[in-house]
């Protein structure tokens, strides 16, 4: 089970704040695009030549931010468990957009499959099948941000660095990435090939 039942955490988020990074819960527009600038470094410089799945899409604010940096991916999917989040990403990208729970459906195998904020509100059992899937289903790299520290939340997923250490073990990860300098609370992870 979820901390939280998503669908309606996110539907209530929508309803109060709109399509904005608050309806997808970001504390604020500058937060959500310092992560996004995180994930964007820790990706090749040539997207062009890539494919990239969006784990936990959301609005599509990502494959947004891409377009503004002028790099877009040979081809985007964007994947969101929540019905009302697909039909606006799908609206606000013109891009393949797909409603799945990403830790039990078998994912499009890319490149990159990116995250950001996604995991937050799973338990530690589900953050383990997520991540699993998505570094299964990419080529080169799987890349997410993810709240770091210990887990005293009742709502929100924390993961401390041993655990992604722990995970990148597990996982036989050739190359570990992490990140920590840019937000409190906050990691972004590169796990690849």
């Amino acid at each position: 089970m979820p901390r939280i039942e998503s669908e309606v955490f996110y539907k209530n988020a929508i309803k109060k704040h709109g399509i904005t990074p608050a309806g997808v819960c970001w504390l604020s527009y500058a937060h959500q695009q310092i992560r996004f600038e995180i994930l964007y470094e820790l990706l090749p410089d040539l997207l062009c030549e890539e494919n990239i799945v969006d784990a936990g899409c959301g609005f599509g604010d990502f494959y947004i931010y891409l377009q503004n940096s002028g790099n877009l991916p040979k081809k985007y999917i964007g994947i969101d468990s929540v019905d009302a989040m697909c039909s606006i990403a799908k609206e606000k990208t013109a891009q393949e957009i797909l409603q799945a729970d990403i830790t039990n459906t078998q994912l499009p195998v890319s490149d990159f499959i990116v995250c950001s904020g996604a995991m937050n509100v799973l338990t530690a059992f589900e953050t383990t099948l997520f991540i699993q899937n998505c570094y299964k289903a990419s080529k080169k790299a799987f890349i997410f941000n993810i709240l770091c520290g210990e887990d005293k939340s009742e709502t929100y997923n924390y993961l401390s660095k041993d655990k992604i250490e722990q995970f990148a073990k597990e996982l036989n990860v050739k190359k570990l990435l992490l990140r920590e300098d840019y937000l409190n609370d906050d990691i972004t992870v590169g796990f690849y090939k």
